[in-house]
């Protein structure tokens, strides 16, 4: 499981106004928060805080704080990243403290391995879900769930069931949902020259008929 340390400084005014201050400074505000601790909140350098995330991982990277503060040495995981739609730089940031003794919910991309036979004969492959919840210890998050689709034909389904899952994971679900499936090719629309062609016989029906009235 991929780990990074990063470095963190507490934040002294909380709500819209310090988070503003904050990033007039050029960092990221921040909170921590989790079960059997009080909201604590934090500022991040910009480039730290995307060297922590940068990893195969991901959101699911497990991250430790390291600072002067409460939260010197929790293990945290990336929750809610709200990035400026415009300027696309990072406004605000939720880290989610974890027990690496107990297991937690995380969404883990879905990786395709392979090329159907149904794609190879004109289908197309089509990802209902390309992330799935899984319940698991933090220390045993997968990077991704691998489905081998090799085999598939056109019209075969995968369910949430069918997918081997690695150890020590579970996927909680009600529903026996479709994680992706292989479809043929829509049906061309053939064209109706019968009615045109029909039509046209009638007219030269029509037209036989006045000559021989002619006559």
């Amino acid at each position: 499981m991929a780990k990074s340390v990063l470095n963190v400084e507490p934040r002294l005014r909380s709500g819209k106004g310090g988070s503003r201050k904050v990033r007039a400074e050029g960092l990221v505000p921040a909170i921590v928060y989790g079960k059997g601790i009080d909201t604590l909140n934090l500022r991040i350098e910009p480039k730290a805080l995307q060297k922590a995330i940068s990893t195969d991982a991901g959101w699911n990277a497990l991250i430790t704080l390291k600072g002067n503060g409460p939260f010197d040495g929790k293990v945290v995981i990336l929750k809610d990243m709200q990035i400026d739609p415009i300027r696309r730089n990072v406004l605000h940031v939720d880290f989610h403290a974890i027990d690496l003794k107990k297991k937690i919910s995380v969404m883990v991309p879905v990786h395709v391995a392979g090329k159907s036979e149904g794609e190879k004969m004109g289908g197309s492959l089509q990802i209902v879900r390309h992330e799935l919840e899984i319940l698991c210890l933090p220390t045993d998050i997968p990077p991704s769930i691998e489905i081998d689709v090799s085999s598939l034909q056109i019209g075969d389904v995968v369910h949430i069931e069918d997918i081997v899952l690695p150890e020590s994971t579970e996927a909680p679900h009600d529903v026996n949902f479709t994680v992706l499936t292989v479809v043929g090719l829509k049906a061309e629309v053939e064209e109706e020259p019968e009615e045109g062609v029909e039509a046209v016989e009638i007219g030269e029906e029509a037209e036989i008929s006045e000559e021989s009235g002619e006559e």
